[in-house]
């Protein structure tokens, strides 16, 4: 059980829509356990694990570190502003890969992890793996996907109009 008496809940945030949606869905989640949640930003150095193998210079790898906890920051502050999610909260920072990050975070049975399941095409499945899938494959708890938002549609659909210049009618965004 977590410090509050009631159930642990993990959430991944990257700052991306789907993860800030999933992080309101782990609030939400923690709020009715009477838990506490546990939020988890995963940064590698630039260039992954290969660019610092031999040895990592200190300097970098801090600085590396310090954006990553502005990253959480930011991702924390966007999500709740100044009032919170209203739970007890423990912002973590990892070194490693999503999926094993959030892995090592949520390593309790009564757990609950919450991922985002944000829509991927072909092409981003082949380059960048599911970090949700990921998860529900190894996880020892249980893991809630979140799907994504309407709205995240909607803003694609929108960005593809712009890049192909295709006017847009915004009856279209009222249906």
């Amino acid at each position: 059980m977590g410090a509050s008496g009631g159930r642990r809940v993990v959430a991944g945030v990257s700052g991306s829509l789907g993860s800030l949606a999933a992080l309101h869905r782990a609030a939400d989640e923690a709020r009715a356990a009477r838990g506490e949640l546990r939020v988890v930003l995963a940064w590698e150095p630039p260039g992954g694990d290969i660019a610092h193998r031999g040895g990592p210079c200190p300097a970098p790898m801090a600085a590396w570190r310090r954006m990553a906890q502005d990253r959480l920051l930011t991702a924390l502050d966007t999500a709740f502003g100044d009032a919170g999610p209203g739970v007890p909260l423990e912002p973590l920072v990892v070194l490693a890969t999503p999926g094993k990050a959030l892995l090592m975070a949520a390593d309790r049975p009564d757990d609950l992890l919450v991922v985002g399941a944000g829509s991927r095409g072909r092409l981003r499945r082949a380059v960048w793996p599911s970090v949700a899938r990921y998860c529900v494959a190894r996880a020892c708890c249980p893991v809630l996907a979140v799907p994504p938002s309407p709205l995240r549609q909607a803003l694609d659909a929108v960005h593809r109009r712009n890049v192909w210049r295709r006017p847009l009618d915004v009856r279209e965004l009222a249906d």
